[in-house]
């Protein structure tokens, strides 16, 4: 395979024609740098419909209170659903396989005044329950995240983000100091990271308490603005039978239809996320399927060529065949062409197209939407196995006809 005079052979077999050579490799090249732009693009569109679940469990239900919008059993319709702390416990029970389950109040429903000496900063308070944290993903990186005690014993304690910290502290260490929440002290026990973007849609982070301090200092007496839970069963029909649950049990106890689907608001990250693969499986077949096609197109390119070459070297392979030259080693010879030619123009495009990703992803700032567009190391590997059956298959046919000559039949060829 690797004798120097076979290889000479080659190069003078492709030197007798550049243009049609230069042509037929850019029909290789062009169709694996296309496979690659397209995977790459492929990947940074998943890659940015993952990061907008990076902060949240993929197999949860969100649930709030909205307003009915149907007559059910004598009560009219815009009737405010407001849920409660109870309706946490009265889940639990009622749906099989649940993992965690947190209820949330937001203080004022919107940005409130956090004080430290003489700086200020408004901020998202959220009140929660110790199982939030494995709901939302929260990342802790000094200090403590909200515990059961502190649930249990109504303590005003406080957990922050670095933005925070840098407003109201300029870079101290703000542990076991304390904060004004809108004229209450609360002490600082934690520092979370915080990333803006994905399921958090402000820039600036929320900063959070216990529920029960939430509700006895803020006089919530008890509501809840939403409830969060996840689940075992993380399949679409398992995620649906637990949705249904949920709506039926909260229906009751707070006598609305359960068929109502404005009653309540319910953010199913199961169906969500199985919608949104399936989605992006669909583009990345789609993707696949032209890529591949171009690649087709450049090996069918490539394999025509060959038989053009086979066809003008008839007297030559004759001649050769009649010197002693084997089947196998003239089949040998315009594989060889063949995937040279293919492989040498795929490789090409492959690392042109690796590269023009890597730096598009070093350049580009990543969104929701689209980020790091790489390949994987097992992608670039598998194309290069294409690269080489390509090859192979472009030299088949040729081949074949190759050996097919007989000499005596060859040599009356003109």
């Amino acid at each position: 395979m690797f004798d120097r005079e076979q290889w000479a052979e080659i190069f003078e077999s492709i030197g007798k024609n550049k243009m049609r050579a230069v042509l037929t490799g850019f029909a290789v090249f062009w169709g694996i740098f296309m496979l690659i732009i397209l995977l790459g693009a492929g990947a940074g569109l998943r890659n940015g419909f993952s990061y907008n679940f990076r902060n949240t469990a993929t197999n949860s239900i969100r649930l709030r209170g909205n307003e009915t919008s149907k007559h059910w059993q004598g009560l009219p319709p815009n009737r405010v659903i407001s849920l409660e702390e109870a309706d946490i416990e009265a889940l639990r029970h009622a749906i099989p396989g649940i993992q965690h389950i947190s209820g949330q109040y937001r203080v004022w429903r919107g940005n409130s005044r956090l004080r430290y000496g003489k700086n200020t900063g408004s901020y998202n308070i959220r009140g929660i329950q110790p199982e939030h944290r494995h709901l939302q993903h929260q990342r802790i990186i000094a200090g403590r995240f909200i515990n059961e005690v502190d649930e249990v014993q109504d303590r005003k304690v406080i957990v922050i983000a670095e933005d925070c910290r840098q407003e109201l502290f300029k870079g101290e260490d703000p542990l076991h100091k304390w904060v004004s929440v809108n004229g209450i002290p609360f002490e600082v026990v934690g520092l979370y990271e915080f990333e803006a973007g994905g399921m958090e849609r402000g820039s600036r982070s929320p900063v959070f308490i216990p529920l029960s301090a939430a509700q006895k200092v803020f006089n919530a007496k008890g509501t809840v603005d939403d409830i969060t839970f996840s689940f075992a069963d993380a399949s679409i029909a398992g995620a649906k039978q637990a949705e249904q649950r949920a709506i039926h049990t909260l229906a009751r106890r707070h006598n609305f239809d359960p068929t109502d689907e404005r009653a309540l608001w319910v953010n199913n990250n199961v169906e969500n996320v199985g919608m949104l693969g399936s989605i992006f499986n669909g583009i990345n077949a789609f993707l696949w399927f032209v890529g591949i096609g171009s690649l087709i197109a450049g090996i069918v390119g490539v394999s025509n060529i060959m038989l053009i070459v086979v066809k003008e070297r008839t007297k030559e392979l004759g001649i050769r065949k009649a010197l002693g030259a084997t089947p196998a080693k003239v089949v040998g010879q315009i594989l060889m062409e063949a995937i040279f030619l293919t492989g040498m123009a795929g490789w090409a495009g492959l690392v042109l197209g690796v590269f023009l990703m890597e730096g598009i992803a070093s350049v580009v700032p990543g969104s929701e939407f689209f980020r790091d567009p790489t390949i994987r190391i097992d992608v670039a590997l598998w194309a290069l196995a294409a690269l080489i059956v390509a090859g192979a298959l472009a030299g088949y046919i040729p081949a074949r006809r190759a050996a097919a000559i007989r000499p005596i039949e060859a040599l009356r060829y003109e």
